[in-house]
């Protein structure tokens, strides 16, 4: 009989407390992905790659999981206050039936646990799943024929998980089942008192909602002008802004409701609802304030991160695997022949580069005016001013050899460069040229502007060049001439830098993978030939994920925990105030009010209580997303703003649906006690 009790308590308040329920699964979810994070496909290419930051990276972990023990104590705690104040009356009635309160205890532990195995039987499998799919989207982002990909469960990641789900459901079950043992059994019986809070002049709540718009108005433009990144004092001052302004805007939100509460007459139990609303916001604004800032978090965090995951995690399509310092090492080519390593790769070829020698005082040894004269003729726009900026320092370029960039446009599979004794070609590396600036520079240069180098004329050819001359990133040019080889020589007076460049055999790369060939190749140019001063594609693309992973898994993730936090905060607190005005629900039942009436009521009461804090936190998010771009992104990157925002703006109206799927269960929660208190009335 007491285990049939237990098992149909705990079945019931899982359908009753749905939404708790699944927060609790989230809740699990969220810490098997952290936990699990070393065991994917990613963690383990780029622990080949950049070693040293990853074991940097995993050690943060155990410091994330504490964290989100400690902040998801709280949101079970209250969660399952919640749950336990709404059978107050019950456990009362067990006491008042001559049950020990040792065995209510040994009952309501029983229901506790058996409701921990169930969202653990159900959690795990999900959150297995779920990170299997996203180890596979980001092996299919990278490029899977580069990492590869294989299903993995950490054992690990589960017992640590069960751990600390069950350390916390505990911790938060003695505490709260200790604070009902000592309640009378008069006290367990009577209803929940709706207690009550001084109010403060209107005048107040007027000032402090303007107030919290100036502030946070202040902050949205610090931050979209980058001064919140000139200093870390600025930086905290718009911070301070934003959540001061938040809670002013929240405290002083009583005003408009009652403004907005009396445009309408009392129709459909209209100034009930706001009498309602105002309360919840009066009793609540600082609950609403804190959940609309961690709804906000959870924005920014998600917007932010996908995108910098859309932009980053993608593997562009790359022409070059190896790039050797001939410089630091002369011999080797040689070395590499002895060897016998030559089978390792298709090709070989050398890129020379080096800055023009050749000139008055060696100084100004260039003189583009003509193409800035046609920038200047241009209509103004952002394109125009940043090339104008660019441009206007270039007086002393990098010079690049025409046969190695003709070599390297064959890897490509583009056509080769043709030029005359009186010709030219520019360059400029896609770390600093976006899409749209290209375009319009490529448009300039069809009027054949007429160049200086040297004192000497020369025309451009064809469009600007944008093949990355070698594999490091870190080795960029911003802007450069290409010039036939007997110029080159001439220009630089014999002092320039070389760069061989190789690409793997292709065959091999097909049959053992990327990654693995790289390896092998890594392995043999130490052991064999003695060649340590090189730079390989994947070393790159390696540096490059690391961030990605750091920068939007992290994120991500703190996005989830924020979200739930947030909502079930809101969630407790809304239907926590309306069982303790209950009494009102029923002295409308008793005037006439329809059950259908009251629901009306309820559901409009919730549309504003959370859709207010969500509307605050989409606006504010915007702002913050667009901040952290200006921040954070490189100025390559940050050329491609609109695409972040649109990725961004998706994700968050993403985050928004999810929240909208809470806003729903919570009506049905309220529905279902708004029943409750009809049938009691006709059973009275």
């Amino acid at each position: 009989m007491f285990f049939k009790l237990a098992a149909r308590n705990s079945k019931r308040s899982r359908k009753e407390h749905g939404l708790f329920f699944t927060s609790l699964l989230i809740v699990i979810i969220a810490f098997y992905l952290i936990l699990s994070l070393s065991q994917q496909d990613i963690m383990i290419f780029l622990a080949t790659i950049e070693s040293d930051a990853v074991k940097k990276l995993l050690t943060m972990i155990p410091l994330f999981y504490g964290m989100t023990l400690l902040i998801l104590f709280f949101l079970v705690y209250f969660a399952s206050k919640f749950q336990l104040e709404q059978r107050m009356h019950e456990f009362g009635v067990y006491l008042m039936m001559g049950m020990r309160r040792s065995k209510l205890f040994l009952l309501l532990l029983v229901e506790d646990f058996r409701n921990s195995l169930t969202a653990l039987f159900l959690g795990l499998p999900i959150a297995i799943l779920l990170s299997e799919l996203i180890s596979l989207i980001t092996a299919r982002l990278v490029g899977i024929g580069i990492i590869g990909h294989r299903f993995s469960i950490s054992v690990s990641a589960i017992l640590w998980t069960i751990a600390g789900f069950l350390l916390i459901k505990m911790a938060a079950f003695i505490i709260l089942s200790g604070k009902i043992a000592r309640k009378e059994i008069g006290v367990l019986l009577s209803p929940m008192p709706e207690g009550t809070k001084k109010q403060k002049h209107p005048l107040i709540y007027i000032a402090s909602f303007l107030l919290g718009i100036i502030l946070l108005s202040t902050a949205y433009i610090m931050a979209i002008l980058g001064i919140s990144w000139y200093h870390i004092g600025k930086m905290g001052l718009t911070l301070f802004f934003g959540f001061t302004g938040t809670l002013l805007l929240f405290f002083g939100l009583r005003s408009v409701i009652e403004f907005f509460g009396k445009k309408k007459k009392n129709q459909n139990l209209w100034i009930f609802t706001f009498r309602q609303l105002q309360e919840n916001v009066i009793y609540e604004n600082n609950t609403l304030a804190i959940s609309s800032l961690l709804i906000l978090a959870a924005l920014c965090c998600f917007g932010s991160g996908v995108a910098i995951t859309q932009f980053y995690g993608s593997s562009e399509n790359h022409i070059l695997d190896y790039t050797f310092e001939v410089e630091n090492d002369p011999l080797i080519e040689e070395k590499i022949s002895d060897s016998g390593l030559n089978n390792l790769f298709s090709t070989i070829f050398k890129i020379k580069t080096g800055y023009i020698q050749i000139g008055e005082d060696n100084k100004k040894t260039c003189s583009i005016d003509s193409i800035l004269d046609l920038l200047e003729k241009e209509k103004d726009s952002e394109d125009r001013d940043v090339l104008l900026n660019n441009l206007g320092y270039v007086d002393r370029p990098h010079i690049i050899a025409l046969t190695g960039y003709n070599k390297l446009l064959k890897q490509a599979g583009l056509p080769k460069i043709e030029l005359e004794k009186n010709e030219t070609a520019i360059y400029i590396d896609t770390e600093f040229l976006a899409k749209s600036r290209e375009t319009l520079l490529n448009k300039l240069l069809k009027t054949d502007p007429e160049i200086e180098i040297a004192g000497e004329p020369y025309h451009i050819k064809g469009n600007v060049q944008t093949t990355d001359i070698v594999v490091d990133r870190s080795i960029t040019l911003s802007f450069a001439f290409i010039v036939r080889d007997e110029l080159f020589d001439f220009l630089t007076d014999g002092n320039y830098s070389v760069y061989l460049n190789a690409v793997l055999d292709q065959k091999t790369v097909k049959t053992k993978g990327l990654l693995n060939a790289v390896l092998e190749t890594n392995e043999k140019l130490y052991n064999k030939a003695g060649i340590d001063c090189f730079e390989s594609y994947l070393q790159n693309i390696g540096r490059q994920l690391f961030y990605v992973v750091a920068a939007s898994y992290i994120t991500i993730y703190l996005a989830i925990i924020f979200f739930v936090i947030a909502n079930t905060a809101n969630v407790v607190q809304f239907l926590t105030r309306q069982q303790k005005t209950g009494s009102r629900y029923k002295t409308l039942l008793k005037l006439g009010a329809s059950y259908e009436m009251l629901c009306a009521s309820a559901k409009r009461q919730i549309d504003y209580y959370f859709g207010i804090p969500i509307f605050v936190a989409v606006i504010s998010s915007i702002f913050g997303v667009r901040s952290l771009f200006t921040g954070l992104l490189s100025p390559r990157t940050s050329v491609d703003i609109i695409g972040f925002m649109a990725i961004s703006i998706v994700m968050i109206l993403l985050l928004c649906v999810t929240e909208f799927l809470y806003i729903f269960a919570v009506k049905k929660a309220s529905n279902r006690y708004i029943l409750s208190l009809v049938v009691f009335d006709r059973e009275e």
